[in-house]
């Protein structure tokens, strides 16, 4: 038996001095933009000052990092809930992080491809045959009866001679990093949509309050029309027109209703319920705190930051070791089989001298010719890799100026909050100093209709323009990656993954 495991060994240190290299290019990470800044004019201080109503500045903070819970940030309890309730309970979510789990396992597998493979196996055997089969005649052709056990142990090993396996293995690992990643943009993404459902929802209700207000006063109005008519100070126009406007003002409440309820089935979806059994909490923007620093985080460090920029890359690097398989496929492959056992007529002489079997077998197989299937593949392999480059820097692009319009928007937002602080204050007064002047005869109806036409627009445009601003400091802290390397609260890579999986 000694011989046999020498003449194996043997045989393996032959073919595995070949061994040791990988054909193909080995994966370099792409170097990132060299870019000092986000946006193309400097970045200010912060967002310009607005009215204490609207929050107060923002400071942009550079270099700074992204928390985990960035939705903690608005120190909202019912906020706060709402996105941990998202990101445990969301079934999509969820089944993201099966599919990873699965990514990984397969991974896994794939490294079984670099080491031996070895079974047992134990038959028996029980044959008649004919004497005359063996050319026996006469009373020597009679029919025998014999049987014996076969008890193996089989080995095989294909020698990872150009590295086709390695490559494989590399490509496994890939996948599973990019699903990683697509499993945290997910997770991104989910904790933003709900938060910015949430926020819908608090402005929906902000401005259906609005409306209501307004109703109340435009239904005042319409008695003291009235009154006017009764007295000849005004006329059926009058009554009739201001008719108009209070039924268009209720009418304008009703959509409003209707996407409230939408926004809040849409929140009940991200938890994971039907929106009969959501159960969910009233939210109201006076309940939410603007978080007065921004973190900007350095140019540099987003396509480390970006979970879609990791997925691209790591799409990249699967990409260019299937090069590398697609081109081993084209080379010879070397594989050593071998058996050893015993092959007795009694099962309880299979470990008995004398009935020792084994056979060794090492093969080396070279494509000659398959029509030009290989050649085609690697430089469809080839395309790919190329493709894959392509789109991780696509993706980059995309991503930077993600950032640079939310730090644009941001700006942007603060004066446009601070523009409508003013329009609504003014449009109020004027509306109110109206009524009074009215009521007194001494201005005519259309001005109040002018000044209640201008306090409703601009009252709704004041509580968009404070959601817009909640809206657009999620959009910040996702275009910036979420914070993601900050939390603990995604599947981790099984123990026996490799290394390189990890982050």
């Amino acid at each position: 038996m000694q011989g046999v495991w020498a003449r194996l060994a043997a045989a393996g240190c032959a073919v595995a001095t070949l061994a040791g290299c990988a054909v193909g290019p080995d994966y370099v990470r792409p170097a990132g933009p060299a870019a000092a800044r986000f946006t193309e004019k400097a970045l200010p201080a912060d967002t310009g000052a607005v009215g204490m109503q609207a929050g107060g500045d923002q400071v942009f903070s550079q270099a700074a990092d992204i928390p985990g819970a960035w939705w903690a940030l608005f120190r909202s309890p019912v906020l706060t809930g709402l996105v941990a309730g998202a990101l445990r309970q969301n079934p999509t979510l969820e089944a993201a992080a099966a599919t990873l789990r699965q990514a990984q396992e397969t991974a896994i597998a794939q490294q079984g491809a670099l080491f031996p493979s070895l079974s047992a196996q134990l038959s028996r055997t029980r044959q008649k045959v004919s004497g005359a089969e063996a050319g026996l005649v006469g009373p020597q052709a009679v029919s025998q009866v014999f049987g014996y056990y076969d008890g193996q142990l089989n080995v095989s090993y294909t020698f990872d001679v150009w590295g086709q396996i390695r490559r494989g293995v590399e490509a496994s690992q890939a996948v599973a990093q990019a699903q990683r990643f697509q499993l945290e943009g997910a997770a991104n993404m989910l904790a933003a949509n709900t938060a910015n459902a949430a926020i819908t929802a608090a402005s929906l209700s902000a401005q259906i309050r609005a409306e209501d207000q307004l109703v109340a006063a435009e239904t005042r109005l319409l008695k003291t029309v009235r009154s006017q008519f009764e007295l000849g100070a005004a006329t059926g126009t009058d009554v009739a027109t201001q008719e108009a406007q209070l039924a268009n003002t209720q009418a304008l409440v009703v959509p409003l209703h209707t996407q409230l309820q939408q926004a809040r089935d849409q929140l009940a979806a991200y938890l994971g319920r039907v929106p009969a059994e959501a159960g969910l909490p009233p939210l109201e923007l006076t309940d939410l705190t603007l978080p007065a620093l921004l973190p900007v985080s350095l140019p540099s460090r987003l396509v480390d930051q970006r979970p879609d920029i990791r997925a691209a890359e790591a799409q990249l690097h699967q990409a260019t070791a299937q090069l590398g398989v697609a081109i081993a496929n084209r080379l010879p492959q070397f594989t050593l089989t071998g058996a050893i056992g015993s092959a007795p007529a009694k099962i309880g002489d299979l470990l008995t001298p004398g009935n020792g079997i084994y056979t060794i077998l090492t093969q080396a197989l070279a494509p000659l010719f398959q029509g030009g299937t290989l050649l085609h593949q690697q430089r469809a392999a080839v395309a790919a890799a190329q493709a894959a480059g392509l789109t991780y820097r696509a993706t980059v692009i995309n991503a930077f100026q993600n950032v640079a319009d939310v730090l644009t928007a941001l700006q942007g937002d603060a004066r446009a909050l601070a523009a409508t602080e003013t329009a609504a204050r003014a449009a109020a007064r004027s509306l109110s100093l109206a009524q009074v002047q009215y009521g007194a005869g001494g201005i005519a109806y259309l001005t109040v209709l002018t000044s209640q036409t201008q306090y409703q627009n601009a009252a709704i445009a004041q509580i968009r323009a404070q959601a817009a601003r909640y809206s657009d400091t999620v959009a910040l802290y996702v275009a910036l990656g979420g914070g993601w390397w900050n939390r603990d609260d995604l599947p981790k890579a099984p123990e026996g993954l490799l290394k390189s999986l990890l982050p």
